[in-house]
């Protein structure tokens, strides 16, 4: 640029690069500002490293018989919540548990969440006959008795744990399903995609590159919600003994375990089922807290420099 006349360079404004943060910042903000939240992911974090550093965490494994040291009472000497009616060392079997009660609660949703976010992709983007069909299958499936249907297959099949995250995936899906179809419903009449489609990018491309990522934040709500879920009723198969069996232990196995020996020494129950509660709790919680931070209405407090600062820098008129 030639200089101006008398030898002055114009003045050039300097634009301060310091953006507005994005969604997933703003997001974690108001996430962070959330105690319950943020002590129902401390909590499930803490189960989490719990389950992975077991080996590590005691020095009996969770199936080691002993009945010379059969129900003792917690403190005992190497045996911080005591023993079940076996000799079995009730932390350990906890912990063990703990692995075995996330890595379902975690699958299901994993599984439930792909299956219910394809079907309600496709049903809601290409809506008519495929979402007549799709539609009415998400109705059977809602029509049939989930607990019948998880207790008949685990009857015929077996309780090794991928028939168990299988089936209670199968039941739980229909309701993301429902939910990416609304939204769906909704994005496919905005102007990007109209504008996608006038550029030549496919259908599949359309779904699963543009749409699929705006209805993200309601799929993270509910699977989240999913998990808690996930482990509740895989702790009442296990209740009912048509769960997880031995050697193999979780949480609900323990507690039906235990129940034959409440009078003897109750807290064999207490632990799992407070185990089971806290994780659940803990869960519910982060949902709730990833919920409100969705919630436009919930705005992050922010500096009156701040705002003045970004006003200055990106409002067309600069004032």
């Amino acid at each position: 640029m030639s200089p101006m006349p008398g030898g002055t360079d114009p003045e050039i404004p300097v634009v301060d690069m310091d953006r507005p943060p994005g969604p997933w910042r703003v997001l974690w903000k108001k996430f962070s500002r959330n105690p319950f939240a943020m002590g129902g992911l401390i909590v499930l974090l803490i189960f989490v490293l719990l389950a992975v550093f077991a080996p590590y965490l005691t020095s009996y494994g969770p199936e080691k018989i002993d009945l010379m040291f059969a129900n003792l009472k917690p403190g005992a000497e190497g045996h911080p919540l005591g023993t079940d009616e076996l000799g079995r060392d009730i932390l350990s079997r906890l912990l063990y548990s703990a692995r075995i009660s996330l890595l379902i609660g975690f699958s299901v949703a994993a599984v439930s969440v792909l299956v219910g976010s394809v079907v309600g992709a496709i049903s809601g983007y290409f809506g008519g006959f495929v979402d007549t069909v799709f539609m009415r299958i998400v109705d059977v499936m809602n029509s049939v008795p989930s607990l019948f249907l998880n207790i008949l297959v685990m009857a015929l099949f077996g309780t090794q744990i991928k028939f168990m995250i299988l089936i209670l995936a199968f039941t739980s899906w229909m309701s993301i399903a429902r939910l990416v179809r609304g939204t769906f419903l909704q994005l496919r009449e905005m102007q990007y995609v109209e504008a996608a489609r006038a550029i030549g990018v496919s259908s599949w491309g359309i779904i699963f590159r543009h749409l699929l990522r705006n209805a993200s934040f309601p799929i993270i709500v509910n699977a989240t919600l999913m998990v808690g879920g996930a482990i509740l009723s895989e702790s009442a198969l296990s209740y009912l003994g048509l769960g997880i069996q031995a050697p193999a232990t979780s949480w609900g196995l323990m507690l039906s375990s235990a129940q034959e020996f409440m009078l003897i020494d109750p807290m064999q129950a207490v632990y799992p089922g407070l185990c089971i509660l806290l994780v659940v709790l803990a869960v519910n919680f982060i949902g709730d807290g990833i919920r409100d931070a969705l919630d436009p209405r919930q705005q992050v407090t922010k500096s009156r420099r701040r705002l003045e600062q970004w006003r200055k820098n990106y409002s067309k008129s600069g004032n």
